[in-house]
């Protein structure tokens, strides 16, 4: 069942970590469309001691009839943050669907209060739910929210044979979802839409994406999807073909891609610059790499930079931040970088100190010329500062009248640094 849309974490709301823990005195409560009649024992005596009780309209609706002081969430919800914690030590109540620490509240609240002071009471998520009615093996299945989020985080996911799980915005996820199945030749796939699981109001219905017309669908919703067809996904290994990408010339090809990406070192949870991104090749496919991977492509060209976003959307990345400017003057204000690719620019005076600077200690940088200037640039860097330095070339065949040679394209010199 969709969980509630989480804001940005307020920094208002000062974390008790450093305080003295005090016993128990926050209750998270995971509850499904039967209300309270789905709640285990010791959930509901939770639910019932508490004086205040945080939760959606429809959660508090469905735990009545309460004797607490019941506070619908506000928007945005981070606001409420500041008031819950000043409550620290008095028995208090959230109420969440399903499974908290599943996109769900749960993760977030956990960033503010300690885990010895919550009790958590989950009850099955919706991916579990799905996974009861379908008889599919959850460790199996692609699992994504687009509850407030683009359409497009599905795209990498979607690959013949796959099933996929989606928790959805509302009522219009599931045709929204169908129409991406066809536009990208997977039309044959298997939709199930799985509405108000768990109460009085659930229903199960299915159509084919490229016939796709359950018509009207309650907001409640999760949508099953077995993909068929053979169309266009992506696969899990780095260099994506150059065609994927829009572009203008201005791209880090595919072999050289993937080296660039096998250098950087990407690890779940780090943040890189992609500097002076172009297409944003190097950025996207970061981010394709794992799920909790983050990027800001910096590009000193408007139209460079709307392309970056294009390219983002399609294939599946919608959440790569893009920055219009030059470096080294665009990076100030950014987020500190755990990683930084340098793909273009690289010989402009002050960059390289800037970046390095910027960088976290244990980060990585990478930078690539082609240029003899750029080159001596990171002859430079590598005889100040260390790390390696490689140079690639790569052959293509190509026509040669009616026949076929090898074309070399520029050769690309490779610097890389980790920072001490």
């Amino acid at each position: 069942m969709p969980p509630l849309v989480m804001g940005t974490l307020s920094m208002s709301a000062e974390p008790l970590s450093s305080r003295t823990s005090p016993a128990p005195w926050l209750s998270i409560v995971g509850i499904g469309e039967d209300g309270r009649a789905g709640l285990a024992p010791a959930a509901a005596a939770a639910l019932d001691a508490a004086r205040v009780v945080y939760g959606g309209r429809r959660h508090l609706a469905l735990a009545g009839p309460l004797d607490a002081d019941m506070r619908p969430w506000p928007s945005p919800i981070h606001a409420a943050y500041p008031g819950i914690l000043d409550r620290r030590g008095e028995p208090t109540c959230i109420l969440a669907t399903g499974d908290p620490f599943h996109y769900g509240i749960g993760a977030e609240i956990a960033r503010l209060v300690p885990a010895a002071e919550i009790r958590a009471f989950p009850q099955p998520s919706a991916f579990s739910l799905a996974c009861a009615r379908l008889g599919w093996p959850l460790a199996e299945c692609g699992l994504v929210t687009l509850h407030g989020r683009a359409l497009a985080r599905i795209i990498p996911h979607i690959r013949p044979g796959a099933r996929l799980l989606a928790l959805s915005w509302d009522g219009s996820t599931p045709a929204a979802l169908a129409g991406l199945l066809r536009e990208r030749g997977f039309g044959a796939s298997l939709l199930t839409i799985l509405e108000a699981m768990g109460g009085p109001r659930e229903r199960v219905r299915a159509a084919r994406a490229d016939a796709f017309d359950l018509g009207t669908i309650d907001p409640l919703n999760t949508v099953a999807i077995a993909v068929a067809g053979e169309g266009r996904s992506l696969p899990l290994s780095p260099g994506l073909d150059d065609s994927l990408f829009e572009n203008d010339g201005q791209l880090t090809k595919a072999e050289i891609r993937a080296l660039t990406l096998a250098a950087l070192r990407p690890h779940p949870g780090l943040h890189l610059w992609d500097i002076g991104a172009g297409a944003g090749s190097i950025a996207i496919e970061w981010m394709l790499r794992h799920p909790t991977l983050r990027a800001t492509a910096i590009e000193a060209r408007p139209d460079r930079a709307e392309r970056i976003r294009r390219n983002a959307e399609a294939l599946g990345t919608p959440d790569l931040a893009v920055v219009t400017g030059a470096a080294p003057d665009g990076l100030a204000g950014l987020q500190a970088p755990d990683a930084v690719f340098i793909g273009g620019g690289v010989s402009e005076p002050g960059l390289l100190s800037a970046v390095l600077a910027a960088l976290r200690p244990g980060g990585r940088c990478v930078a690539n010329a082609v240029t003899l200037q750029g080159e001596a640039a990171l002859l430079a860097a590598f005889a100040q500062q260390g790390g390696s330095l490689r140079r690639y070339s790569v052959d293509r065949a190509s026509p040669v009248g009616g026949l076929h040679g090898w074309r070399p394209a520029m050769p690309v010199t490779q610097w890389a640094w980790t920072k001490s």
